[in-house]
């Protein structure tokens, strides 16, 4: 279906236009992730970025002499080594003049560059979080894959067709109802749905139905912390306010095709039949309904946020939230969570600045660079005498800059109006007690029970936690399907870890997940999933090597081969990194690794009648060394020792190796110290 341009709602990025307002923007490819239901008129209760400073005329672009400071800036970075950290990477400037950042800020990995003194930001962000349910919100229409055809997952509701009527879908309903729960939200006992009118090609009905006045849930909050292992320091921990959440239908997917970009492929989605060489020399819309209508909630926070850091903080600890409760995988980079970002600033002790709307950003690095970007430019403006404009803005990830969009004046009409075809949610106590009842132990829970029962430290319990939750795209796939895993498919590594435990030192068991099994899986690059390396055989390997029976290097040896032999097995790993291996074809889940290991004769030589040939053959081919270490020269052993364990092909222990090689030369084993 193509569509026409047309004017942009206030949820939607208007690509075409920009581009005739910008020619000197190179043509790109660009798909408008849609957010039609997004409040760009916040209601009087949650708009804490009013102020009564009256608007001034738009400024579009900063003022020269900070255009002047982003022309020399390099692309952020979200991450340096060690050995890329400068000590002025984070320590503060100690002028305005010198502490304006340029339009992609250097920073530390922890933290962006301060605001100058005297003024803070204030932030809210709104998320848009695709619900996990196998159909849409008000249709029995599957929801799409990532590899699904366009326009072939539509039932006739979703496309609009005449005479057709919503049917709310309970289970998507269940799954909000988890996620209120979850963030401990007052649900309504009636909540209603509203239409929200405008025009745009993702929107066949011409109206979007979501909850303006009477949402699903409200009041709730999300605890920043800095044992959450998401915030630079313990000064930046917050409680932020959920102000609602409710329930709404997502739009159809609009892509902007350029000048020379669609392919014949692409033109193939065309229902007009237009080829690619017609199609070829235009700029084009190209809209998939496969999307149309699948069930969103829409979470929105209050302006308790005053950095990128927090932001990012409470978009991640939100992520884990749903995916933890299975209301929602959370995946930015395939779409399934949006964000919108209010940014304003301000002086302390004076009114909160006009706030600029910053919208569909969707990763949680972009968001910061977003903020970091906006709060700088407001500054500057501000500082050199100059008023911000509310307006909405856009973020150009290549430039690391934000740009405007529309100005209030712009702003359309929605004209809400409650939805006749849909009667109001009723909720009782038992229900939602019923909800309450079946949710998993929480993610704050969780880790306080990680930290008394097993003693683990925060580190170790973070990384557990975040274990296949990767909001940039992690490019790990566990099948040879091609599909990125979503957090749910991943596994979960705490109960993964906590089944190895059972009986085990839990240390000794989070130790080898942490620093070997996900070493692994990384090199392979494969999601962890414990399909891959099943608890059991891991847990024997460990006994295996605390028992003796089995020396560390070995197991970290095979440990490889069996991940490797996986990566091979899903298709994922190449000849080079997967040499052929007798483990072809091996059901790992029935591996018995003491079996595996006998046969290849990598049992340790555990006891001194074993070691002890070994040892004197060593002794004899060693002999000025042997020589030294008789006439008390203790360290040369280890050059014995290393001998001996080049012979036991790494099946000896290298402390009894040791101690053998000094009984044999003459030493008690108390010398050696």
């Amino acid at each position: 279906m193509a569509a026409a341009a047309a004017p942009a709602p206030a949820s939607e990025t208007s690509t075409p236009p920009l581009a005739r307002r910008r020619p000197m923007r190179p043509p790109s490819t660009r798909t408008a992730c849609s957010n039609a239901s997004s409040s760009s008129h916040l209601a009087p209760h949650r708009a804490g970025f009013a102020t009564s400073l009256p608007a001034a005329t738009a400024r579009e672009h900063p003022p020269p002499t900070l255009a002047r400071r982003f022309s020399n800036s390099a692309p952020l970075s979200a991450k340096k080594s060690k050995k890329q950290r400068s000590p002025e990477a984070s320590a503060p400037s100690s002028s305005p003049s010198t502490t304006a950042p340029s339009a992609s800020p250097k920073v530390s990995p922890s933290r962006y560059p301060p605001l100058p003194p005297g003024w803070q930001a204030v932030i809210g962000v709104e998320c848009h979080a695709q619900i996990k349910d196998r159909h849409k919100l008000f249709s029995t229409a599957q929801l799409p894959s990532a590899n699904s055809v366009p326009n072939t997952l539509v039932a006739p509701f979703d496309a609009a067709h005449p005479a057709t009527l919503p049917s709310l879908n309970r289970s998507a309903l269940r799954l909000a109802i988890r996620a209120a729960i979850a963030l401990g939200c007052h649900l309504r006992q009636e909540s209603r749905f509203d239409r929200k009118h405008y025009f745009y090609s993702d929107l066949p009905a011409g109206y979007q139905i979501t909850q303006k006045y009477a949402p699903l849930a409200s009041n709730g909050r999300i605890t920043l912390s800095f044992e959450d292992g998401h915030l630079p320091g313990p000064e930046d921990e917050v409680v932020v306010e959920v102000e609602q959440l409710q329930l709404e239908q997502d739009t159809a997917k609009s892509t902007y095709y350029d000048t020379g970009t669609v392919s014949r492929s692409d033109a193939a989605t065309v229902e007009d039949g237009t080829d690619a060489a017609t199609a070829r020399g235009t700029s084009r819309s190209f809209v998939d309904l496969n999307r149309a209508g699948t069930g969103l909630m829409e979470i929105v926070s209050g302006p308790q946020m005053r950095s990128p850091e927090q932001a990012g903080a409470y978009v991640r600890k939100l992520q884990e939230l749903l995916r933890r409760v299975g209301a929602s995988d959370g995946n930015m980079q395939e779409g399934s969570l949006r964000c919108d970002v209010n940014v304003s600033v301000n002086r302390a002790g004076e009114p909160f600045g006009t706030r600029c709307e910053v919208k569909n950003l969707n990763s949680v690095r972009f968001m910061m660079n977003a903020i970091a970007h906006e709060t700088q430019r407001q500054v500057a403006i501000l500082e050199q005498g100059g008023r911000i404009e509310q307006e909405t803005r856009g973020y150009d990830e290549a430039r690391g800059t934000t740009f405007k969009l529309r100005g209030k004046e712009d702003a359309p009409d929605y004209r809400y109006m409650p939805d006749p075809n849909l009667p109001p949610i009723r909720l009782t106590e038992a229900q939602v007690d019923d909800v309450r009842r079946s949710l998993p132990e929480l993610p704050e829970a969780r880790r306080a029970r990680l930290k008394s029962q097993y003693a683990l430290n925060t580190r170790d319990i973070n990384v557990l936690m975040r274990v296949g939750s990767e909001d940039e795209g992690s490019g790990r796939f566990p099948t040879p399907s091609g599909v990125a895993p979503t957090a749910v498919e991943c596994g979960d590594a705490v109960d993964y870890f906590e089944r190895i435990a059972q009986g085990r030192d839990p240390q000794i068991a989070v130790n080898w997940i942490i620093h070997e099994l996900m070493k692994g899986l990384n090199t392979h690059n494969l999601a962890f999933s414990e399909d891959h390396i099943p608890p059991a055989q891991l847990g024997e390997l460990i006994d295996l090597v605390e028992s003796g029976k089995v020396t560390g290097t070995t197991a970290k040896s095979l440990l490889g081969e069996l991940i490797s032999s996986r990566a091979r097995s899903v298709g994922e790993a190449t000849s080079s990194d997967a040499p052929a291996s007798d483990l072809a074809g091996v059901d790992i889940g029935t591996l018995s690794i003491f079996d595996l290991l006998s046969s290849r004769g990598l049992l340790a030589l555990g006891s001194r009648d074993d070691l002890l040939p070994l040892c004197r053959q060593a002794i004899e081919e060693l002999k000025q060394e042997a020589e030294k270490v008789r006439k008390g020269n203790l360290k040369v052993a280890m050059r014995i020792v290393g001998q001996v364990m080049k012979m036991a092909k790494g099946r000896a222990d290298a402390k009894v190796v040791h101690e053998v090689i000094l009984e044999e030369l003459g030493h008690r084993i108390g010398d050696q110290n």
